[in-house]
């Protein structure tokens, strides 16, 4: 099965939208057996994905796979519009959800859909729906492929909580919990909580107050920090672990060690990320560690976000047929098992998450199980064609004012009226 687009059509479009600089013939031969994918990660995620690779070169040996990865997802970001504007994008390329939006919208990307749907090796009711819904770019058709279904968690210290006197966080502990918690954590050359200021940190704790991002999740207009009592005083409870109660590390010490490697040297308690800080931190020899759900909001519900990387194959090649079958070896049970059991992921594919391949009790973290009920708490952001400038804009913002460097009343009235444009913006 094939099909196909035109580079002129979607190329033209990218370059009125600014992402592309100009278009190129495909210059590979039309039936070439080899494919290349690009992805991004740290060490330990990248040599997950060359043991998949060999995996599938293994079972599929008339297609070569070349991985051409990444160390972060800026760095894909970069690497994909240089491609696409030579005209020689890669074949099949992991790609966040609230990334996507700026390709989908100008058809840079073959429609995942009709391939499902033609599979005999994959079903639609193989995987979770929320991973599923993230990347449908229209609302119906899927455009990519989700690989795997990961949330904001809480990872800990156990042996800080011990010496601290501190009960271990479980599902329904609150806010205030939390704050106790990191504050009992905080001293001695150690603090209690490290988190980033970005969107995907701030979301969580937004949705399990009752509050929104934005006006309208489905078509966005503007950000609603300020404007909403209930996302107000998430955004004011956020800002305060760091410009009020001090449990989170300063500016200039942050910048001199990050969060993970605190973490990792265990002189931090907790430690907000998803599930791809696993591998890192399996490293840790020294003390022991676990993972908890992120505390609700006093009044609120559990919440968390989604994070969530999919496959996706470019549009305009003349045969997809070499792509779409990697994909359906790394989507299947092998593919996903081979990533589970590296610790990077949690499936999306339901029966390797709720198997021992990815919830490994002889490895940490021990309450694996979390990951997998935090599912019915996910909520996303928006997958809009801007929303990648949106929150990469916002993110900045917020990290000035996360560390007191602009007054926090007008810093937010300013961020919102800054961000407000962006919305409405062809995608860069």
């Amino acid at each position: 099965m094939t099909m196909t687009r035109s580079w002129p059509r979607w190329c033209a479009g990218l370059l009125v939208a600014g992402l592309l600089a100009g278009c190129g013939a495909d210059e590979r031969a039309e039936g070439a057996s080899g494919i290349t994918v690009v992805l991004f990660g740290d060490a330990e995620e990248i040599a997950g994905y060359r043991t998949m690779v060999e995996a599938f070169e293994g079972a599929t040996p008339d297609v070569n796979v070349t991985l051409s990865p990444v160390a972060s997802q800026d760095e894909l970001m970069a690497k994909l519009t240089t491609s696409f504007a030579g005209g020689t994008p890669p074949d099949v390329f992991l790609l966040n959800y609230r990334r996507y939006g700026q390709f989908a919208a100008q058809g840079a990307i073959e429609p995942a859909q009709s391939y499902l749907d033609a599979s005999e090796a994959l079903d639609e009711g193989d995987f979770s729906p929320r991973a599923l819904d993230a990347f449908r770019f229209d609302g119906k058709a899927l455009t990519c492929m989700p690989q795997n279904l990961s949330s904001l968690v809480v990872y800990y210290n156990a042996d800080l909580f011990v010496n601290a006197g501190v009960p271990v966080p479980k599902a329904g502990w609150t806010w205030d919990d939390f704050l106790v918690t990191a504050k009992a954590l905080t001293g001695d050359g150690r603090y209690g909580v490290g988190v980033e200021p970005s969107v995907p940190r701030i979301a969580p704790f937004v949705w399990s107050n009752g509050g929104e991002l934005v006006d309208d999740p489905n078509r966005p207009t503007r950000l609603t920090l300020t404007g909403q009592p209930a996302t107000r005083k998430a955004v004011d409870w956020f800002l305060d672990l760091q410009l009020v109660h001090k449990v989170v590390p300063p500016d200039a010490e942050e910048q001199s060690e990050s969060s993970e490697a605190r973490f990792l040297r265990g002189t931090l308690g907790m430690y907000l990320n998803s599930r791809v800080a696993v591998p890192t931190l399996r490293t840790i020899k020294d003390f022991g560690w676990d993972v908890a759900p992120l505390p609700v909001a006093p009044g609120g519900a559990p919440a968390s976000i989604l994070h969530s990387d999919a496959y996706c194959m470019s549009a305009g090649r003349p045969d997809h047929a070499a792509a779409w079958r990697f994909i359906e070896f790394a989507m299947g049970p092998k593919g996903q098992g081979i990533l589970a059991e590296s610790g990077r992921t949690v499936p999306s594919r339901l029966d390797v998450a709720r198997s021992d391949a990815f919830l490994r009790p002889s490895l940490p973290p021990r309450s694996a199980q979390v990951y997998l009920d935090a599912d019915p708490y996910l909520r996303a952001t928006p997958r809009t064609a801007t929303w990648s400038r949106v929150e990469r804009e916002t993110d900045a913002l917020l990290e000035e004012l996360f560390y007191g460097r602009v007054e926090r009343e007008k810093g937010l009235w300013e961020l919102e009226e800054k961000i407000r444009p962006l919305f409405q913006e062809p995608p860069r």
